[in-house]
């Protein structure tokens, strides 16, 4: 009844389904589809109807599926006024898209913020839009986290200017999609070395001058669902994003006894304006994406902002090492291979049903 389970062989059948032990035990009917490796390529007939079709669309006729309206996203921040008060937050790549609104969030509640990235001249605009925005300063160091004495540099100077952080966000990030056959040398370079260098490079000279000065603080690495699972036509940032989540969950267990905490987010697909433009920039996927999200829409820059300030911040205290997936449960969505049933209709779930019944006994 059910298309392409990943299986070895291959059944087609047009018919109604024949007797109890086919149905149960694999021969083309239920059995074969609960019990054993088969793909099913299959058009069941019922009173001359033909209701599921062969191949990827024999879940349904239609492909409009009902989605979740039960989620809607909160914009206001989830923590108390002045939660950061006192403290000083460092995020690279926070001029735009989930660095900047981080940085807001972080800013609103009373840090101050030091922001890093390659263009100056946009993270000097930032930083003026959200001081003035929060009444809280907000410093701009021009930052390639690809280079070792840049990262030492920018370090420098955030200490000079602010002080020794609190917090530190990972966020920089490079990606692009490609058929990985494509891809030279050095462009699989370029996405490793800011991804996993840069936040390596990032975390080891800030973590060596707290060690220095013993003072603790939390780490964050803004990472992606598909460092897990990994995903074609992005190798090199699903390996990178990997690396991230290895080392991070590595140092939870080493830099504790520094008064130092580790945790990343893993985003689901957020609409910002820098990813949509390299990753979907003609816009046909959205409605696959969110088609495949529970949850009903993509995430909000909010969202993740205020998962990133509670895992900052003191009320997270004991939890470090932690790999969190905020995605809306596209994850756990797409590794179901029955989860596509959803797709049935309730009319076509009683003709099933009423199929099966009739082949009782028989």
């Amino acid at each position: 009844m059910f298309a392409d389970l990943g299986s070895d062989t291959d059944i087609d059948f047009v018919s109604v389904l024949g007797s109890r032990n086919q149905l149960l035990r694999g021969k083309g009917g239920m059995g074969g589809l609960f019990g054993c490796p088969t793909k099913i390529s299959t058009a069941v007939v019922v009173e001359g109807e033909k209701f599921f079709s062969h191949g990827s669309n024999v879940l349904s006729q239609s492909s409009n599926v009902p989605q979740a309206s039960f989620f809607p996203p909160l914009q206001n921040l989830m923590l108390p006024p002045n939660a950061f008060q006192g403290k000083v937050a460092f995020i690279t790549g926070g001029g735009t898209g989930l660095g900047k609104g981080m940085t807001t969030a972080l800013s609103s509640l009373g840090a101050e913020c030091v922001i890093s990235s390659r263009k100056i001249d946009v993270l000097k605009q930032t930083a003026e839009e959200i001081s003035s925005k929060t009444g809280n300063k907000v410093y701009a160091i021009q930052c390639d986290v690809r280079d070792p004495t840049s990262v030492k540099n920018a370090v420098a100077e955030l200490i000079k200017v602010a002080g020794h952080p609190d917090v530190v966000i990972n966020n920089a990030a490079g990606n692009f999609v490609s058929p990985t056959e494509r891809l030279s040398a050095n462009a699989w370079k370029t996405i490793v070395d800011i991804v996993l260098n840069g936040t390596a490079f990032v975390t080891l000279e800030i973590g060596k001058e707290l060690i220095k000065v013993q003072k603790g603080a939390a780490f964050l690495a803004i990472t992606t669902t598909y460092a897990e699972s990994g995903s074609g036509f992005v190798s090199p940032s699903a390996s990178a994003k990997a690396g991230v989540d290895a080392m991070c969950k590595s140092l939870a267990a080493e830099w504790g006894r520094y008064g130092m905490r580790f945790n990343v987010i893993q985003p689901g697909p957020i609409r910002t304006k820098g990813a949509f433009t390299r990753l979907d920039p003609t816009g046909e996927f959205e409605k696959g994406m969110i088609g495949r999200i529970p949850c009903g829409r993509l995430g909000t820059v909010e969202e993740i902002a205020n998962l990133a300030t509670y895992l900052c911040s003191e009320y997270a205290s004991w939890v470090t090492g932690a790999v969190i997936r905020m995605d809306g449960g596209e994850y756990v969505s797409m590794a179901g291979q029955f989860n596509d049933l959803k797709k049935v209709t309730n009319e076509q779930w009683d003709m099933m049903e009423a199929l099966i019944r009739k082949t009782k006994g028989s």
